[in-house]
């Protein structure tokens, strides 16, 4: 892949209209996921097949099986593992991921595993870096297990603000540090005069589509990143028990 202005371009897309329009104005590859709003998640089956159908320009795919944080269960991880090994299946190009304890440190063991089971596909550690408590020692791993780059904000808001934290680590380590978050036409030159040789931006826009629905769809409570929305059994139990005794 050739890329004329010395800095590869990567564009989170988060649609297939997203892919498609990154690919038109002239991306270097992208990084396909679903919400956005919420850091992303693994796009659906459908979308990725599509995308990488119609798409010339490599495809990265964020394997995140929900929101929230980055501390995964079993069937979680599993989960993760199975739609790594359709990515592999569909020709995808690399794969973006990660796992955390709950102290925030990296899992290493989880996020070999996942490594190794990404291979031959580039393996970028996602924006959970962010929220890691010894950032130097976590790049330092990631190296050690074979992690191409880290995509980070430099543990900042937006990379701009992160910008010292960045370029130390850049200049630091062997890994790739591939700065996102904010990045913009009004701070993109910042990062190519600072030396990096790949940036990641969504560079979308609001499109207003219809008017304002009568019952708004959203929910608001799920957008806590501290909290996990989960089904709850006793309710469910409740609900079905109350149904019973109405027979």
């Amino acid at each position: 892949m050739t890329n004329i202005y010395n800095m590869l371009v990567e564009i989170c897309a988060n649609s297939y209209q997203s892919a498609i329009n990154a690919e038109k104005a002239g991306a270097n590859r992208i990084e396909l996921c679903a919400e956005l709003a919420i850091g992303g998640i693994t796009p659906s089956y459908g979308l990725l097949k599509k995308v990488l159908n119609d798409l010339t320009i490599p495809v990265h795919v964020l394997i995140r099986p929900r929101s929230g944080d980055f501390t995964f269960s079993e069937a979680e991880f599993e989960i993760m593992k199975e739609n790594i090994l359709l990515c592999k299946e569909l020709g995808v190009a690399g794969i973006v991921s990660g796992v955390l304890h709950l102290n925030n440190t990296i899992d290493l063991e989880r996020t070999q595993e996942l490594v190794a089971l990404s291979n031959p596909m580039n393996f970028t550690f996602h924006r959970a870096f962010d929220w890691v408590l010894n950032p130097t020692a976590a790049i330092k791993k990631l190296e050690s297990i074979g992690v191409q780059r880290i995509l980070t904000s430099g543990q900042e808001a937006s990379a701009k603000k992160g910008i010292d934290h960045l370029v130390h680590w850049n200049n630091a380590s062997n890994i790739k540090i591939m700065p996102g978050g904010g990045i913009s036409t009004e701070n993109l030159l910042l990062f190519k005069e600072n030396g990096f040789k790949e940036v990641h931006l969504s560079a979308s826009t609001q499109i207003k589509t219809i008017d304002t629905p009568r019952i708004s769809m959203n929910s608001p409570k799920h957008f806590e990143e501290t909290k996990l929305a989960t089904s709850d059994i006793q309710k469910i139990k409740d609900c079905i028990a109350l149904l019973s005794n109405e027979n």
